[in-house]
């Protein structure tokens, strides 16, 4: 018997360790994977970083085709179609539409059982077109509360996803309410973790954490305008010796970060690395504005942070009430920074230690077991 495929839509395959990737990394041995590298989220401008992801595209384009697909040993099989970087004209919406169900026809040729998978609403077209037995959306962030995302677009495409779609998973309550708000019922799966994983580092730690003044209070994830500057301030503020590292891309950030003389940004970094950079931290941070946005994140790192048995201190954004006892949580940019200062020299308490025993039962092969179960299919066709 043959292994049912699936048809996943999400953000470029290795680009960005995202909840859809972890989740994918740990049904390869059951399913065939297909992963459609997708874009059209964000409204193409003239800012740095449109120019750098156009840049990165295009060359990946060249490298590899125009359609083709490319297969590594343990990988899925990545498809990166021909994509106008827009959904607002009916034209781009109709060519994006043309291009992606070309793309994945030419894999599902043969017959079999195939399931579409989406983090993204921009596939709502899809839905119906192309030659697969079931839709799942599985929603991971309320995208149109993201800065520099298309609102507009996003907002019509996810209403009509969400009607067509025969199931809907989502990652937090706050998204389960927000489906149901749509029209939709939907079940709750919470991110995963692997702690074994920041428990060990592997090969070399990067060079640029030698040369740092200690301690380090560290943030790791996209570098944008969810992070509140004023915090950040007061922090720079108060350590009187140390570095505050935020490690991860930039997407025009707060200007005022970069004039903070104890803040040092290191650029992204893989997925390896971090491990070394928890090892070498005192403390880890989520220095988060409250905003539309953060109120609807549930970011991975959280999970990954108390994983690593640093202590963690967090601004008070919804994502991390369920485990309040486990971090500390400030409503203050002075709070925050006094608690971050005294955990450097305190270290995790042990209250809290034992409150991240749970995390044992978050892992990503346990997050996938629940995902075969919920879309109904375990893993073999006919």
């Amino acid at each position: 018997m043959s292994k049912t495929r699936l048809v996943v839509f999400s953000d470029d395959w290795g680009r960005h360790p995202s909840s859809c990737q972890h989740l994918i990394r740990n049904l390869l041995g059951d399913y065939e994977v297909y992963w459609v590298n997708s874009i059209g989220t964000r409204r193409p401008g003239l800012d740095w970083y449109s120019v750098r992801r156009g840049f990165a595209k295009l060359r990946s384009w060249m490298v590899t085709g125009v359609s083709s697909s490319v297969k590594a040993p343990g990988e899925p099989t990545v498809l990166q179609p021909l994509m106008w970087p827009s959904y607002r004209s009916r034209l781009g919406r109709q060519f994006n539409c043309w291009s992606l169900d070309k793309a994945v026809r030419l894999q599902l040729c043969q017959p079999g059982n195939a399931i579409g998978v989406t983090t993204l609403p921009i596939v709502a077209d899809l839905v119906g077109r192309l030659p697969v037995d079931s839709w799942v959306y599985y929603c991971v962030d309320d995208l149109s509360r993201w800065p520099g995302l298309d609102k507009v677009s996003l907002e019509l495409m996810e209403r009509e996803l969400v009607e067509r779609v025969d199931e809907v998973i989502a990652v937090s309550d706050y998204l389960v309410r927000r489906m149901k708000s749509l029209g939709r019922s939907s079940h709750l799966l919470t991110h995963g973790v692997d702690p074994e994983f920041w428990l060990e580092p592997r090969g070399e730690a990067p060079a640029f954490l030698q040369g740092l003044a200690h301690p380090l209070v560290v943030f790791w994830g996209v570098i944008d305008q969810r992070l509140d500057v004023e915090w950040l301030k007061a922090l720079n503020g108060l350590l009187k010796t140390g570095t505050v590292v935020l490690v991860g891309p930039e997407n025009n950030p707060p200007r005022e970060i970069r004039d903070l003389g104890r803040v040092y940004m290191s650029g992204a970094l893989g997925l390896e690395a971090l491990p070394w950079v928890a090892a070498m931290a005192n403390v880890l941070i989520m220095p988060y504005a409250i905003s539309p946005a953060t109120r609807a994140m549930q970011p991975l790192k959280l999970k990954e942070y108390l994983a690593t048995g640093k202590p963690v201190v967090s601004s008070c954004i919804p994502a991390v009430e369920e485990w309040r006892d486990a971090c500390d949580v400030e409503s203050s940019p002075e709070a925050f920074a006094a608690k971050v200062v005294h955990r450097t020299r305190s270290g995790t308490p042990s209250e809290q230690a034992e409150a991240r025993r749970r995390l044992d039962s978050e892992s990503w092969s346990t997050k996938a077991e629940t995902f075969k179960r919920l879309v109904g299919d375990c893993g073999e066709g006919v």
